[in-house]
């Protein structure tokens, strides 16, 4: 019975995504009031992650560092010039149209790992990419958006996001890594739990940034919304895309639809607001909520079409 309510729950998790996120739009104040343990959370996912993980996970990536040179590039050129493209076709005004490149130009996000672990796409690639890109970030995220949309400048702590990557994915993947090396018994008794912890944390996670953004997201527009959901979809589409054309398996062509399709919207509202201003900050908190529904409803699909294989 409880086997049968965990896989419902997971089956499912689309729905609660897009449920607890209305709940959090309308009634911010229970997530808000968890805001400070956000980091933490986040660090328990990556753990029950790592738990799952297993060795022939990293000697794939390890042995093939090519194919994280592939992503780490297609992750900063085909969401950059995407929404380059995008803003002029849909003549954004100025600060909006910033705002967009600026969430282009966002390394890929955290919750992008969970969404890949659900899916059942190759989880170790995501966390390389994730990692690889995060750490690229504080020079090509400013980079980009000056070189896209002239005259902004951008101050990002390279130290401040190195040690974030460290808290919060490295270390607590490693450490669950770690765990189910050296207990394999124990941790494969309630292996089919971690599913369920890792969903609960992403729906709140996502929750979370609702609701802390509630005053943004109000001021959306349709053309703004548009715009977003333009962006992502092409970049799921195009990441699948550059899966295929280079011979990717298939489990790693839906690793780069979901990492390329995921940026880190969070990092661009921040930065937006501080460097550009408050308009700029709402296609990126529009994008938090677009990428999460279309990223849960593929992962959501692609758990019940698992692949075989993630090697070429």
């Amino acid at each position: 019975m409880f086997g049968k309510l965990l896989r419902f729950y997971t089956r499912y998790f689309a729905v609660w995504v897009v449920i607890f996120g209305v709940i959090a739009y309308f009634y911010p104040g229970p997530f808000v009031l968890l805001s400070d343990y956000n980091k933490l959370f986040f660090s328990l996912t990556m753990f029950g992650i790592g738990a799952v993980l297993k060795a022939d996970d990293f000697k794939r990536i390890a042995q093939r560092p090519a194919v994280v040179l592939i992503g780490s590039t297609a992750q900063f050129t085909i969401m950059p010039v995407g929404a380059f493209v995008l803003a002029r076709l849909f003549r954004l005004p100025d600060e909006i149209a910033v705002g967009l490149i600026l969430t282009g130009s966002a390394p890929g996000a955290m919750a992008s790992n969970v969404m890949t672990y659900v899916a059942k796409a190759d989880t170790a690639y995501s966390v390389s990419l994730t990692t690889v890109s995060t750490l690229l970030c504080p020079l090509l995220t400013p980079g980009l958006t000056c070189i896209l949309a002239s005259g902004t400048e951008l101050d990002v702590s390279f130290l401040a996001m190195v040690l974030d990557v460290l808290y919060m994915v490295v270390v607590p993947v490693f450490i669950g890594f770690g765990v189910r090396h050296f207990l394999p018994k124990a941790i494969e008794k309630i292996l089919p739990v971690f599913p369920a912890i890792s969903i609960t944390f992403i729906i709140f996670i996502c929750s979370l940034v609702i609701a802390l953004n509630k005053a943004r997201l109000a001021d959306v527009t349709g053309l703004v919304v548009a715009a977003t959901l333009v962006l992502n979809v092409y970049g799921m589409s195009a990441g699948f895309g550059v899966g295929s054309l280079f011979g990717f398996g298939v489990q790693r062509r839906r690793t780069l639809a979901i990492e390329i399709g995921m940026q880190n919207a969070g990092l661009g509202v921040v930065l937006a607001n501080e460097h550009i201003g408050p308009e700029a900050t709402i296609p990126a908190a529009a994008f938090v909520f677009i990428c999460i529904i279309t990223a849960s409803i593929m992962a959501a699909v692609w758990q019940r079409q698992p692949a075989d294989s993630v090697a070429e």
